[in-house]
């Protein structure tokens, strides 16, 4: 038995079924996402089992990208938990078969309160199809489950249509990297909201600057002893102009210049990229990022060089 062959296998399977699932997606899907842009409730994704677990996954995936959702355990439900629903929400019920008792049984209290319900099924003469607004279509082969019984392209092809909604859903809305943040403050895609340049920067004594008027040797010295290979330059208003890092060296020195006599406006980078100290981290990480460079001059309203961000600085923060 060749366990990585029969890993990859399965992993193409059930691509496979993804990939024919989506070829039998139809209008029906843009009907659902206009359901759920316009619900002025909450969505209630319900589910049980395996496919529970899904519908769960589902509903955590609308709530972190702009769409209000929880997950509604079809048996809790049917036991006195239908009190969480009101008559703005919409129901998105997923059950491969169509018929789990447990679902289907609460399809009736929604229709009851006209709540619209979505239903995610790979049979659509079920009774949960017949009695939905809006049926999509999840169907896979037998053959992709394990003995024709056991869920796994099934839930991984009902996973992948609420993903799919979710991302159309948070385009729709606008949904921004910085809103989806603002959904996770703890660990590191906290500290990305949470974390300013000003934290990072190195400042006061420990912030390379030097005069635009000095020589190549006293800029070195100024780089090697803030130990972050790189300073500012600053005309004699302290006005940032410029400034000179290990690369600009190193291209210094290619061309075959060794005078370290030589004025540092003959090497530095004129109107570097910079960045103010309430800037987040993460933006000033797409700065770096864009403009292909590592460390950023930190200055103030006044065009003053108050600190120096490294790239270095954001990876020990887990920024990066």
């Amino acid at each position: 038995m060749n366990i990585t062959e029969l890993v990859k296998r399965e992993l193409k399977t059930q691509a496979k079924a993804i990939s024919e699932v989506a070829e039998n997606i139809d209008s029906s899907v843009e009907k659902a996402v206009k359901i759920i842009y316009n619900c002025t409730g909450k969505v209630v994704v319900t589910g049980m089992g395996k496919t529970g677990i899904i519908a769960r996954k589902i509903a955590a995936t609308l709530s972190s990208t702009g769409t209000t959702a929880i997950f509604l355990h079809a048996a809790e439900g049917i036991h006195g938990d239908l009190g969480i629903i009101q008559k703005n929400d919409v129901i998105i019920a997923v059950s491969y078969s169509g018929n789990t008792e447990e679902v289907v049984s609460i399809i009736p209290y929604f229709k009851l309160h006209k709540i619209p319900v979505i239903a995610i099924t790979g049979n659509p003469a079920s009774r949960l199809a017949n009695n939905s607004d809006v049926v999509i279509n999840c169907f896979v082969k037998k053959e992709y489950e394990p003995f024709g019984m056991i869920p796994t392209a099934s839930t991984t092809a009902a996973l992948a249509i609420g993903d799919a909604i979710s991302v159309v859903l948070l385009k729709l809305r606008n949904f921004r990297e910085s809103d989806f943040i603002k959904y996770h403050p703890g660990g590191t895609i906290g500290k990305k909201l949470i974390l300013r340049v000003s934290d990072l920067m190195h400042k006061g004594e420990n912030n390379p600057v030097v005069s635009y008027r000095e020589i190549m040797k006293k800029v070195i010295l100024e780089m090697t002893g803030k130990g972050l290979g790189c300073t500012s330059i600053v005309d004699e208003n302290g006005k940032l102009v410029g400034i000179v890092t290990d690369g600009d060296l190193r291209r210094f020195l290619q061309k075959g210049k060794t005078d370290l006599n030589i004025s540092v406006t003959e090497v530095m980078t004129k109107s570097p990229k910079s960045v103010s100290e309430n800037t987040l981290a993460i933006d000033a990480l797409n700065v770096m990022e864009e403009n292909k460079i590592t460390m950023l001059p930190v200055i103030n309203d006044k065009n003053e060089p108050i600190g120096m961000l490294h790239m270095h600085d954001l990876i020990n923060a887990g920024i990066v």
